[in-house]
């Protein structure tokens, strides 16, 4: 990790809900998915969420080191149809040791459409990577 790795970084990102990030599109096996509301997806959207946190810290990253996800804490409090934009901000308000927690908010055009928080860890790639494969191997 970079010095520069320092509480109060921020990212905007947007995104224009497509058919492809609405809920029957989440799980296009699950038939009680199919039924429901063709709205972004709360799942999409806490992928829409997880990737402006990634945007926010990956130029404070040494070569070979990415985050991942673990943990979320997101609200949900209203539909965004397919068509509307979508904008997320992340800031990172925690940085302890390799642990990152990040404070974010999405809108649509309208409203508010979730707040919360987000953590994430600074991994070695290749040292994920190799008890990945050794999991994966039994």
């Amino acid at each position: 990790m970079r010095p520069s790795l320092v509480p109060g970084l921020a990212h905007e990102l947007r995104f224009t809900v497509t058919d492809a990030k609405t809920v029957p599109a989440l799980y296009p096996e699950a038939p009680s998915f199919q039924s429901m509301p063709a709205v972004f997806a709360t799942g999409f959207m806490v992928g829409f969420l997880e990737w402006a946190c990634l945007e926010c810290v990956l130029p404070h990253l040494e070569p070979g080191e990415q985050t991942v996800g673990t943990h979320v804490d997101f609200s949900h409090v209203a539909a965004t149809p397919p068509g509307m934009e979508v904008v997320a901000v992340a800031t990172l308000v925690e940085v302890d040791g390799r642990r990152l927690v990040f404070a974010v908010e999405a809108r649509d055009a309208r409203e508010v459409i979730s707040r919360g928080r987000h953590e994430r860890f600074v991994i070695d790639r290749a040292k994920f990577d190799a008890k990945l494969a050794a999991k994966a191997a039994g």
